[in-house]
């Protein structure tokens, strides 16, 4: 078994299994995938009898961590023919792909699983709910609203996104609401471009909401088998504005019924809109470069560290080290302007303790607790860790919604 990463030339070979194992997804977006998404993107592959018969692809994504960016890999189109299954040859693949981005010291990568037994051999671990909310046309407020036509909502413009609105979609996004998250794929011009072709591959589009003439929100949706809606960001005062959108956007398309996929946590004025609320878990990351993660991380509150501990990791055994976290201490203390304090990292030979990577992963994107975590397998932390481990500013507040 030998696997392979295909030349840029050969990418398109890949999409007759792409067809054969993902079969619900559409030729438009097939269409467009094979035309955006793999002209960068890293395609591994096992080869039998002259074919492809297993790949796993990386779509690359600007990072924003903290204060940082970083270029990381979006784990997407894993799929073996099913003849040539039960071999080995995700575990192969997944291996060499994260290999590869451990040379080039990416914190880490993430994915949307199928099923979440899958990946956690593979130490992945859940970190990111979305908020789903259901939205139900027929309520009586909307029986009573008069019906108004797409263009004139009171003050607020109505209108479909086209190929230059990505320059202020951008603006919008980074103005208002980027400094909410901690972790985010970077939101710029060529961004929203290539979301809108992906929208629109899936019957949909990116839907604006304009007062005099500036943004005031935003969402993206599709229509496939059902409407969706992805992404909704608005001014809190415009709230009311976005539920008339959606609501509008409904009757356009004759639904009675739409999922909203809520990129914030909209705390919604209007719950006579909406039938269910549930929050789901949708993405799993995977620590790669342990080093390069750690040094992205910050004590809270002023807090003063110095710790260390073992870290176990058999795939990518580089990581199994025993690291050293500790403030800068005297004039080189630094204490940024929200109060957090850098933390220096580094080998040591006394351990405090020790946390399977896994476990790592559930901590510092704060999933789970010091106290969850002692109770998984190859954990062990003594009580000064603990409260050591406390001081560390979770990096919790993740925005990742990007579906390939």
């Amino acid at each position: 078994m030998e696997v392979r990463k295909l030349d840029i030339s050969e990418h398109r070979q890949s999409r007759r299994l792409w067809e054969q194992v993902f079969a619900e997804d559409t030729r438009a977006f097939l269409d467009y995938y094979y035309y955006f998404k793999t002209r960068d993107n890293v395609i591994y592959v096992i080869e039998e009898e002259g074919a492809i018969r297993s790949m796993l692809q990386l779509n690359p994504y600007t990072m924003q961590v903290g204060t940082e960016q970083f270029i990381g890999h979006y784990i997407v189109g894993v799929a073996t023919e099913e003849e040539y299954r039960k071999r080995g040859y995700m575990g192969a693949l997944l291996r060499k792909s994260m290999q590869d981005m451990y040379t080039c010291k990416e914190p880490f990568t993430f994915l949307m699983p199928a099923a979440e037994a899958i990946y956690t051999p593979y130490d992945f671990r859940f970190v990111y709910k979305q908020k789903i909310q259901k939205y139900i046309l027929g309520t009586k407020r909307d029986q009573s609203m008069r019906s108004v036509p797409e263009e004139n909502h009171g003050e607020v413009v109505v209108s479909d996104a086209g190929i230059g609105d990505g320059a202020a979609l951008a603006d919008f996004f980074n103005v208002y609401f980027a400094e909410q998250f901690q972790i985010y794929a970077v939101r710029d011009e060529n961004y929203y471009r290539t979301m809108l072709f992906e929208q629109q591959s899936e019957n949909g589009g990116i839907r604006l909401l304009k007062k005099e003439g500036k943004l005031v929100g935003a969402f993206l949706y599709g229509d496939e088998e059902g409407l969706e809606i992805r992404e909704p960001f608005y001014l809190k005062e415009n709230e009311q504005e976005f539920w008339d959108a959606v609501r509008q956007l409904c009757v356009e398309r004759n639904q009675t019924e739409t999922f909203v996929y809520a990129g914030i946590d909209c705390d919604s004025g209007v719950q006579q809109f909406l039938k269910e609320e549930t929050k789901k878990p949708m993405v799993m990351f995977r620590i790669i470069h342990l080093e390069s993660l750690l040094r992205l991380l910050k004590t809270c509150d002023r807090e003063q560290i110095n710790c260390s501990f073992a870290v176990l990791d058999s795939i990518l055994p580089q990581n199994s080290r025993i690291w050293k976290l500790q403030s800068e201490s005297g004039a080189q203390n630094k204490v940024l302007n929200d109060g957090c304090g850098k933390i220096l990292v580094r080998e040591t030979e006394d351990s405090e303790g020790v946390l399977s990577i896994a476990a790592l992963t559930s901590l510092l994107f704060g999933y789970k607790s010091v106290e969850e975590i002692v109770e998984e397998p190859d954990v062990f932390l003594t009580e000064h860790l603990k409260g050591e481990l406390k001081k560390i500013q979770p990096l919790q507040q993740i925005f990742l919604n990007e579906i390939v």
